[in-house]
């Protein structure tokens, strides 16, 4: 059973009210009632009586709200459990990072942790969002850089760092290549790259809604996963790609990078690079490396 369900209803069951709930969780409104409708479909009955003034447990609800604090008391003990045994087991800091943070922000942010904390060991995993955010609460990872997804686990703190901005990658003798920066206009009719949604949906919805915005509809050529497997298709003139400006550094040959023009009064999307630990844990290793990363966040956002 998922205990996130379990952790919204027994928010709301609290609160009595959606919207004092979902604060409490750290998440949208929306989010936590489509949390609740799954949890009532699972067990086939409604578990809230709602009206526009009021909120209450049905019968249904009171007779699974012990047992449902049960479960949820019962899931933090074995994940605390777990992480003290991995700490025992592991005393180095486990750092868990998307593509575009291991190869922008961790450089850097390293770099300095070992400056300032020598004896530090850094063990480094890379890995999807979708990936890392299980680690975290097993206790194998003990922070990561990711994208925060759109529901939001309660048991994660997530901790935004910096937008990363978004450049275009296109074949060297590419006639836009020699642009200062493209606009979206100027994609139109170009074929497309982008990676699969649903192991990559915030870089897969950036290039959708980069396009939708501008009222285009964006060609896919191809759907590729791994960043440097997407750059290599660029290489070989299969499609250009929409990609983080950390991408740049992959520096594949017969690749070059643009910058996206800014369409006038509009913001250009971008991409939200986040912090994210198990919440209510303490590690000293890893506040030495957050505080190491206050003191460095505007250069390394910088070049982001």
């Amino acid at each position: 059973m998922d205990t996130i369900q379990l952790r919204c209803f027994l928010a709301v069951a609290e609160h009595l009210h959606f919207g004092r709930a979902a604060r409490s969780l750290d998440m949208l409104p929306a989010s936590l009632g489509r949390q609740i409708r799954t949890l009532e479909e699972r067990f086939e009955t409604r578990l809230f009586l709602r009206t526009t003034r009021s909120v209450s447990l049905t019968e249904a609800g009171s007779a699974i709200l012990d047992e449902a604090r049960a479960l949820v008391s019962q899931a933090d003990s074995l994940e605390a459990r777990l992480r003290g045994l991995r700490k025992r087991e592991t005393p180095v800091l486990k750092v868990g990072a998307i593509d575009s943070a291991a190869a922008g922000l961790l450089p850097q942010l390293l770099q300095h942790l070992r400056a300032a904390h020598p004896a530090i060991e850094v063990h480094l995993v890379e890995q999807k969002t979708i990936r890392l955010l299980p680690r975290l609460l097993s206790g194998s990872l003990d922070i990561a850089f990711c994208r925060p997804p759109d529901i939001r686990d309660p048991r994660i703190t997530f901790r935004t760092l910096f937008f990363e901005t978004a450049v275009v990658a296109l074949p060297t003798d590419h006639p836009l290549a020699r642009q200062a920066e493209i606009s979206i206009a100027e994609l139109a009719e170009a074929p497309l790259i982008v990676p699969d949604r649903q192991s990559r949906p915030h870089s897969h919805d950036l290039t959708i809604r980069l396009f939708a915005e501008s009222g285009l509809t964006a060609r896919i050529a191809q759907i590729a996963d791994e960043k440097h497997t997407i750059v290599n298709l660029v290489a070989t003139g299969t499609g250009l790609a929409i990609v983080p400006r950390s991408t740049a550094r992959l520096a594949v040959p017969g690749v070059s990078f643009v910058p996206l023009a800014m369409a006038p009064g509009r913001m250009l999307s971008r991409l939200i690079l986040a912090a994210a630990w198990a919440r209510g844990t303490r590690d000293a290793q890893r506040d030495a490396l957050l505080e190491t990363l206050d003191l460095h966040l505007p250069e390394i956002a910088a070049t982001s």
